[in-house]
């Protein structure tokens, strides 16, 4: 989503690194680029202001001016401002000291409040909490039935005492939502569940019935928290709609949704800002796991084209195995081979965190390969995980078995073809031969003292993917008189005679050999008699 933003972001600072000393003008010139940007990223036009005005204001201070790298200092000043504008730090939900906690759910008409209904609870449960989604929404056709929906995937009980709308012929509602979700509060005490998520009704900031639905329903049950869940996509309208549910219901935090898409996110930018609300949770995707605790800071270091490591740590903590890392470290420690077992098992454990490029796209820098980031084919890895088990147990443990035959075997059981299967396994030998390389260095390749992995350093050569040492192959001079030389030393070597140099050499005749020396009596070590030459 702030794909547009973070490349004219990185574009102005580039400007910046070719400057020593920033001027006046230079700062106003950046700001300005700045400004446009955050303008087309459709970003509030008070928010624009207050954020270009405290950057110019910094920028031109002494803060710039005595910094050793004035352009650095110039990226973690925005950097700062916009963690500012985004909330400054995460809040946590607030727990109520009695359960159950109680968070009311609204928002406008396709915000997506139902399905994260879904991956909130998902979230919670994971966290060790026992929640309860209320189905509340009964005007929407269908809503009830894709939250029952929806709570079966996430593994969490539903309340739904009333089907609602089941289509667009239906009569009408057929139940009190206030009703239900006091009820729901009352059941989920009584079956001791600590966490209660009311989804109710879209509305419109302009649909003064459904307001004063929402805040009778806010009444009813006295929520802990009121998370207004907002769509990422819709722009400037984000801060009116916000307001407005701000003026009729109120709300505690916000939930972006949406955030996977290509709008230009300036809704993401200007909400917590304009109404002084945190943003605590974010959607990135249509699955119920494309859910993450919302972090000022490092959103701010993905627009920046920073990355965003720590929740990449997270994200990898969940889907790896410990106990299968520390066999994998264990063997590798013990000098055993990287096989295609071992393979596909930490292929499998990165699928489990999510999309590849969604991973890929939160290391440093990755902004500079967008294009081939975009091209990145997920179905390759499906390809990959295909061919790997058509092969037999021995082949995946010991792949240089792997001869034509199998070859053809092992595409045709896969659905490729022997060109993927080379390609596979030219790919392995390459790891297997790193994750010697880090076995033997004991760490990451680049780091000091640990070599070149392949592929990573010297030059190129063709056919190799490590530069290999060059040998010098004797052969014929193509200069007459030293070509005449050779032919005489050749001659001399093979009647056993010691090769003379030539005349007029640096170092003058060669010395002859001196007579041959018994061995035993110099009492070398066993075993160097043979180099000892004749």
């Amino acid at each position: 989503m702030f794909a547009t933003l973070s490349d004219r972001l990185a574009s102005t600072f580039k400007n910046l690194r070719t400057k020593g000393r920033l001027s006046e003008a230079d700062v106003d010139a950046t700001v300005r680029e700045i400004r446009r940007a955050l303008l087309d990223a459709d970003v509030a036009v008070p928010v624009v202001r207050e954020f270009t005005g405290r950057v110019r204001e910094r920028a031109i201070s002494a803060e710039v001016s005595g910094a050793l790298n004035p352009a650095q200092q110039v990226v973690k000043i925005v950097n700062d401002e916009l963690v500012a504008i985004l909330g400054g730090q995460n809040r946590p939900l607030s727990l109520a000291k009695t359960p159950p906690t109680v968070i009311l759910l609204a928002g406008l008409q396709g915000a997506g409040k139902t399905t994260l209904a879904g991956k909130l609870a998902l979230h919670l449960r994971e966290l060790g909490h026992t929640p309860i989604l209320v189905a509340a929404d009964l005007q929407r056709p269908n809503a009830v039935t894709q939250l029952t929906v929806v709570g079966e995937r996430a593994g969490v009980p539903v309340f739904a005492p009333h089907p609602g709308v089941q289509g667009e012929d239906d009569g009408g509602p057929t139940g009190d939502p206030v009703a239900v979700a006091r009820e729901g509060v009352a059941i989920a005490r009584t079956r001791q569940h600590d966490v209660v998520i009311v989804d109710t009704a879209g509305r419109l900031g302009v649909d003064a019935d459904m307001m004063q639905q929402a805040a009778d329903i806010r009444d009813a049950v006295d929520p802990d928290e009121i998370l207004f869940v907002i769509d990422a996509m819709i722009g400037q309208d984000a801060v009116t709609t916000a307001q407005a549910f701000a003026d009729g219901v109120g709300f505690t935090g916000v939930v972006l949704s949406k955030l996977d898409g290509d709008a230009r996110g300036g809704a993401a930018l200007s909400v917590a800002s304009v109404t002084g609300r945190p943003v605590m949770f974010a959607s990135t995707g249509e699955k119920l796991t494309d859910f993450e605790v919302f972090h000022p800071d490092r959103m701010a270091s993905r627009i920046l084209d920073m990355g965003d490591i720590l929740t990449l740590i997270e994200q990898a903590e969940k889907a790896f195995d410990a106990e299968q890392a520390e066999a994998m470290a264990g063997k590798l420690a013990a000098g055993e081979d990287f096989t295609l077992e071992d393979f596909l098992q930490q292929m499998q454990a990165m699928r489990n965190m999510g999309s590849m490029k969604k991973m890929l796209g939160m290391l440093p820098g990755m902004g500079q390969m967008r294009e081939a980031l975009d091209n990145f084919d997920e179905r390759e890895v499906d390809k990959v995980e295909a061919v790997i088990r058509s092969m037999t147990p021995a082949e995946r443990r010991a792949p240089k078995i792997i001869n034509g035959s199998r070859r053809a075997r092992i595409a045709r059981g896969s659905g490729t073809t022997a060109t993927d299967v080379n390609q596979l396994l030219d790919r392995f030998a390459g790891a297997q031969k790193m994750m010697k390389q880090m076995a033997r260095g004991g760490g990451a390749p680049g780091l000091p003292g640990m070599g070149n992995l392949p592929g990573m350093g010297g030059k190129k050569s063709r056919g190799r993917m490590t530069p290999q040492p060059r040998t010098k192959v004797k052969g014929r001079s193509g200069n007459p008189a030293k070509r005449a030389q050779q032919e005489r030393d050749a001659a001399a070597r093979a009647a056993g005679q010691s090769p003379q140099a030539p005349a007029g050499s640096a170092f003058g005749a060669v010395a002859p050999r001196k007579a041959d020396v018994d061995p035993v009596s110099l009492g070398l070590p066993p075993g160097l008699e043979k180099y000892l030459g004749r």
